[in-house]
Protein backbone atom coordinates (compact mmCIF):
# COMPACT_ATOMS: atom_id res chain seq x y z
CA UNK A 1 0.00 0.00 0.00
CA UNK A 2 1.21 3.24 -0.66
CA UNK A 3 2.40 5.86 1.56
CA UNK A 4 1.10 9.62 1.06
CA UNK A 5 4.33 11.05 2.31
CA UNK A 6 6.60 13.77 0.15
CA UNK A 7 10.01 14.99 0.67
CA UNK A 8 8.37 18.33 2.34
CA UNK A 9 6.92 16.26 5.25
CA UNK A 10 10.66 14.60 5.52
CA UNK A 11 12.46 17.68 5.84
CA UNK A 12 9.92 19.52 8.35
CA UNK A 13 10.80 15.82 10.30
CA UNK A 14 14.17 16.81 10.30
CA UNK A 15 14.22 20.13 11.46
CA UNK A 16 11.98 19.24 14.18
CA UNK A 17 14.15 16.64 15.11
CA UNK A 18 17.38 19.14 14.48
CA UNK A 19 15.66 21.67 16.48
CA UNK A 20 13.49 19.93 19.30
CA UNK A 21 11.05 23.11 19.17
CA UNK A 22 7.90 24.02 16.85
CA UNK A 23 9.13 28.13 16.51
CA UNK A 24 13.15 27.14 16.01
CA UNK A 25 11.99 24.31 13.45
CA UNK A 26 9.48 26.42 11.50
CA UNK A 27 12.02 29.51 10.91
CA UNK A 28 14.25 27.61 9.58
CA UNK A 29 12.79 25.75 7.02
CA UNK A 30 10.64 29.26 6.51
CA UNK A 31 6.85 27.69 7.72
CA UNK A 32 4.53 29.00 9.87
CA UNK A 33 5.02 26.50 13.32
CA UNK A 34 0.66 25.59 11.97
CA UNK A 35 1.74 24.48 9.13
CA UNK A 36 5.01 22.66 10.40
CA UNK A 37 2.71 20.94 12.69
CA UNK A 38 0.14 19.89 10.14
CA UNK A 39 3.25 18.21 8.10
CA UNK A 40 4.28 16.15 11.33
CA UNK A 41 0.62 15.10 11.50
CA UNK A 42 0.70 14.13 8.09
CA UNK A 43 3.50 12.14 8.36
CA UNK A 44 1.96 10.29 11.28
CA UNK A 45 -0.75 9.68 9.95
CA UNK A 46 0.57 8.59 6.93
CA UNK A 47 3.41 6.18 8.92
CA UNK A 48 0.57 5.04 11.76
CA UNK A 49 2.99 5.83 14.30
CA UNK A 50 3.68 8.65 16.79
CA UNK A 51 7.40 9.81 16.27
CA UNK A 52 7.32 12.81 18.63
CA UNK A 53 6.80 13.09 22.92
CA UNK A 54 5.42 16.51 23.07
CA UNK A 55 5.47 18.68 26.61
CA UNK A 56 5.12 22.75 26.68
CA UNK A 57 9.13 23.64 26.02
CA UNK A 58 10.51 20.06 24.58
CA UNK A 59 9.86 17.78 21.93
CA UNK A 60 11.97 14.11 21.65
CA UNK A 61 11.39 11.48 19.53
CA UNK A 62 9.74 8.28 20.52
CA UNK A 63 11.88 4.84 19.71
CA UNK A 64 10.02 4.51 16.09
CA UNK A 65 11.14 8.19 15.69
CA UNK A 66 14.47 7.45 16.50
CA UNK A 67 14.63 4.68 14.56
CA UNK A 68 12.51 6.55 11.38
CA UNK A 69 15.07 9.90 12.28
CA UNK A 70 18.19 7.57 11.23
CA UNK A 71 16.71 5.90 8.06
CA UNK A 72 14.97 9.07 6.45
CA UNK A 73 17.82 11.34 7.46
CA UNK A 74 19.96 8.87 4.97
CA UNK A 75 17.24 8.37 2.47
CA UNK A 76 17.71 12.69 2.21
CA UNK A 77 21.37 12.49 2.31
CA UNK A 78 21.61 10.09 -0.59
CA UNK A 79 18.94 11.88 -2.45
CA UNK A 80 20.50 15.51 -2.37
CA UNK A 81 23.85 13.92 -3.36
CA UNK A 82 22.48 12.11 -6.30
CA UNK A 83 20.82 16.00 -7.13
CA UNK A 84 23.35 17.49 -6.38
CA UNK A 85 25.82 15.83 -8.79
CA UNK A 86 22.75 16.06 -11.73
CA UNK A 87 22.25 19.64 -11.29
CA UNK A 88 23.73 22.63 -12.07
CA UNK A 89 24.35 23.29 -8.53
CA UNK A 90 26.66 20.44 -8.99
CA UNK A 91 28.50 21.74 -12.03
CA UNK A 92 29.05 25.38 -10.28
CA UNK A 93 30.58 23.46 -7.53
CA UNK A 94 28.66 24.31 -4.77
CA UNK A 95 26.85 23.10 -1.81
CA UNK A 96 27.63 22.00 1.93
CA UNK A 97 30.10 19.89 3.50
CA UNK A 98 29.79 18.51 6.90
CA UNK A 99 32.53 16.78 8.18
CA UNK A 100 32.49 15.34 12.17
CA UNK A 101 36.09 15.89 13.39
CA UNK A 102 37.51 15.31 17.08
CA UNK A 103 39.11 18.24 17.96
CA UNK A 104 43.07 16.82 18.65
CA UNK A 105 42.34 16.06 15.04
CA UNK A 106 41.37 19.38 13.68
CA UNK A 107 42.99 22.41 15.73
CA UNK A 108 46.44 22.42 13.79
CA UNK A 109 45.05 20.19 10.92
CA UNK A 110 41.88 21.07 9.12
CA UNK A 111 41.99 24.73 8.79
CA UNK A 112 45.03 24.28 5.93
CA UNK A 113 43.06 21.25 5.02
CA UNK A 114 39.64 23.70 4.17
CA UNK A 115 41.77 27.03 3.01
CA UNK A 116 43.19 24.48 0.25
CA UNK A 117 39.83 23.25 -0.49
CA UNK A 118 38.03 26.63 -0.68
CA UNK A 119 40.62 28.29 -3.19
CA UNK A 120 39.80 25.31 -5.43
CA UNK A 121 35.95 25.30 -4.75
CA UNK A 122 35.66 28.94 -3.71
CA UNK A 123 31.55 28.37 -3.89
CA UNK A 124 31.57 25.29 -1.14
CA UNK A 125 31.12 25.98 2.12
CA UNK A 126 32.18 23.54 4.89
CA UNK A 127 30.54 23.05 8.47
CA UNK A 128 33.50 21.43 11.16
CA UNK A 129 31.38 19.79 13.86
CA UNK A 130 34.41 19.58 16.12
CA UNK A 131 33.09 16.78 19.15
CA UNK A 132 34.09 14.02 21.05
CA UNK A 133 34.89 10.77 19.56
CA UNK A 134 31.31 9.61 20.64
CA UNK A 135 29.44 12.56 18.95
CA UNK A 136 31.49 12.23 16.06
CA UNK A 137 30.14 8.51 15.61
CA UNK A 138 26.48 9.60 16.51
CA UNK A 139 27.44 12.32 13.49
CA UNK A 140 28.18 9.96 10.95
CA UNK A 141 25.87 7.66 11.81
CA UNK A 142 22.97 10.34 12.14
CA UNK A 143 23.28 11.21 9.02
CA UNK A 144 24.50 15.14 10.40
CA UNK A 145 27.64 14.75 9.12
CA UNK A 146 28.82 13.38 4.96
CA UNK A 147 32.19 11.52 7.02
CA UNK A 148 34.24 11.76 10.04
CA UNK A 149 37.47 12.15 11.19
CA UNK A 150 38.26 9.78 14.43
CA UNK A 151 40.07 7.16 16.29
CA UNK A 152 39.86 3.61 15.63
CA UNK A 153 39.17 3.00 19.08
CA UNK A 154 35.14 3.63 18.18
CA UNK A 155 35.17 1.62 15.02
CA UNK A 156 31.74 -0.10 14.53
CA UNK A 157 29.79 -2.51 12.10
CA UNK A 158 27.83 -0.16 10.90
CA UNK A 159 30.55 2.45 10.30
CA UNK A 160 33.57 2.14 7.31
CA UNK A 161 37.00 3.29 8.98
CA UNK A 162 39.79 4.15 6.59
CA UNK A 163 43.28 4.49 8.37
CA UNK A 164 45.04 7.37 7.66
CA UNK A 165 48.26 7.42 10.34
CA UNK A 166 49.32 6.32 13.61
CA UNK A 167 49.51 9.14 15.97
CA UNK A 168 51.92 8.51 19.06
CA UNK A 169 51.19 10.33 22.11
CA UNK A 170 54.06 12.83 23.36
CA UNK A 171 54.85 15.20 26.27
CA UNK A 172 53.58 18.72 25.52
CA UNK A 173 55.38 21.04 27.72
CA UNK A 174 56.49 25.02 27.50
CA UNK A 175 60.00 25.73 25.86
CA UNK A 176 61.38 26.81 29.15
CA UNK A 177 59.88 23.04 31.21
CA UNK A 178 62.76 21.35 32.37
CA UNK A 179 61.91 18.34 30.44
CA UNK A 180 62.27 20.52 26.85
CA UNK A 181 64.77 19.44 24.88
CA UNK A 182 64.80 15.52 26.06
CA UNK A 183 64.87 13.35 23.66
CA UNK A 184 62.07 11.10 25.32
CA UNK A 185 60.40 10.59 28.69
CA UNK A 186 58.66 7.40 30.42
CA UNK A 187 55.48 7.30 31.28
CA UNK A 188 57.02 7.16 34.89
CA UNK A 189 59.02 10.48 34.76
CA UNK A 190 55.81 11.96 32.97
CA UNK A 191 53.89 11.68 35.91
CA UNK A 192 56.60 13.07 38.71
CA UNK A 193 55.68 16.52 37.04
CA UNK A 194 52.75 18.61 37.84
CA UNK A 195 49.70 17.07 34.53
CA UNK A 196 46.71 18.39 33.30
CA UNK A 197 44.89 15.31 32.46
CA UNK A 198 41.63 14.45 30.77
CA UNK A 199 37.90 13.52 31.99
CA UNK A 200 36.82 10.21 31.70
CA UNK A 201 34.14 11.59 28.56
CA UNK A 202 37.54 11.64 26.42
CA UNK A 203 37.81 8.94 23.79
CA UNK A 204 41.98 9.70 24.44
CA UNK A 205 41.45 9.60 28.45
CA UNK A 206 39.72 5.88 27.45
CA UNK A 207 42.61 5.10 25.11
CA UNK A 208 44.97 5.76 27.93
CA UNK A 209 43.56 4.21 30.62
CA UNK A 210 43.67 1.29 28.67
CA UNK A 211 47.29 1.55 27.48
CA UNK A 212 48.62 2.43 30.91
CA UNK A 213 46.59 0.32 33.38
CA UNK A 214 49.73 -1.18 34.74
CA UNK A 215 50.88 2.38 35.87
CA UNK A 216 49.54 3.97 38.70
CA UNK A 217 50.47 8.08 38.43
CA UNK A 218 53.22 9.20 41.17
CA UNK A 219 50.54 12.31 41.87
CA UNK A 220 47.29 13.05 40.46
CA UNK A 221 46.43 15.40 37.27
CA UNK A 222 46.13 18.97 38.86
CA UNK A 223 43.11 19.61 36.33
CA UNK A 224 41.10 18.19 33.91
CA UNK A 225 39.60 19.21 30.92
CA UNK A 226 37.27 17.23 28.51
CA UNK A 227 39.01 18.22 25.16
CA UNK A 228 42.71 18.19 24.02
CA UNK A 229 43.01 21.63 22.64
CA UNK A 230 41.56 23.05 26.09
CA UNK A 231 44.20 20.44 27.87
CA UNK A 232 47.01 22.18 25.69
CA UNK A 233 45.52 25.72 26.30
CA UNK A 234 46.28 24.75 30.04
CA UNK A 235 50.00 23.94 28.96
CA UNK A 236 50.75 27.14 27.14
CA UNK A 237 49.66 29.00 30.46
CA UNK A 238 52.02 27.00 32.39
CA UNK A 239 49.73 25.04 34.65
CA UNK A 240 51.94 21.54 34.12
CA UNK A 241 52.44 18.87 31.16
CA UNK A 242 50.07 16.97 29.08
CA UNK A 243 49.91 13.62 27.24
CA UNK A 244 48.92 14.62 23.90
CA UNK A 245 48.47 13.25 20.55
CA UNK A 246 51.72 14.55 18.43
CA UNK A 247 49.21 15.76 15.13
CA UNK A 248 47.59 17.73 18.21
CA UNK A 249 50.51 20.01 18.32
CA UNK A 250 51.15 22.76 16.23
CA UNK A 251 52.66 21.47 12.98
CA UNK A 252 55.16 25.25 12.43
CA UNK A 253 57.22 25.72 15.59
CA UNK A 254 55.55 27.46 17.89
CA UNK A 255 56.80 30.12 20.03
CA UNK A 256 55.97 28.41 23.83
CA UNK A 257 55.32 24.92 23.39
CA UNK A 258 57.18 22.04 22.24
CA UNK A 259 57.05 17.78 22.35
CA UNK A 260 59.36 15.09 24.23
CA UNK A 261 58.28 11.64 22.60
CA UNK A 262 57.13 9.44 25.19
CA UNK A 263 58.18 5.91 25.67
CA UNK A 264 57.53 2.62 27.62
CA UNK A 265 55.30 1.98 26.20
CA UNK A 266 54.80 3.91 23.40
CA UNK A 267 51.33 4.53 22.88
CA UNK A 268 49.37 4.76 19.54
CA UNK A 269 46.18 5.27 18.35
CA UNK A 270 45.32 5.21 14.16
CA UNK A 271 43.16 8.65 13.22
CA UNK A 272 41.19 7.54 10.43
CA UNK A 273 37.76 8.34 8.15
CA UNK A 274 34.72 7.08 9.31
CA UNK A 275 31.75 6.95 6.61
CA UNK A 276 28.26 5.18 6.92
CA UNK A 277 27.76 2.18 5.27
CA UNK A 278 26.40 3.10 1.87
CA UNK A 279 26.50 6.57 2.09
CA UNK A 280 27.18 8.12 -0.97
CA UNK A 281 29.16 11.01 -1.18
CA UNK A 282 28.35 14.32 -3.30
CA UNK A 283 31.16 15.16 -5.73
CA UNK A 284 32.64 18.21 -3.75
CA UNK A 285 32.03 15.99 -0.22
CA UNK A 286 34.39 12.85 -2.42
CA UNK A 287 37.06 15.92 -3.23
CA UNK A 288 37.49 17.02 0.30
CA UNK A 289 37.78 13.37 1.31
CA UNK A 290 40.49 13.06 -1.19
CA UNK A 291 42.44 15.68 0.04
CA UNK A 292 42.19 15.01 3.32
CA UNK A 293 43.44 11.12 2.83
CA UNK A 294 46.07 12.87 0.62
CA UNK A 295 47.23 15.70 3.09
CA UNK A 296 46.95 12.74 6.28
CA UNK A 297 49.41 10.33 4.33
CA UNK A 298 51.69 13.27 3.51
CA UNK A 299 52.65 13.96 7.25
Amino acid sequence: MPVNVDLNDLYAFRALVEYGNFRMAAESICLSQPALSRRIDKLETALGLKLFERTTRRVTLTLKGQAFAERSGQLLADFEAVMADLSEVSLARTGLITVACVPSAAYYFMPNIISRFQARYPRVRVKLIDSSAGNVYDSVVGGQADFGISFSALSQPDIDFLPLRNDNYVAACRREHPIAGKKSLTWREFYTHAWVGLDKTSGNRNLLDHALEHLVPERPSICETRHVTTMLGMVEAGLGIAAVPAMSMPQAEHSALTKVVLTEPVVTRTVGLLRKNGRVLSHVAQELETMIIEQYRAL
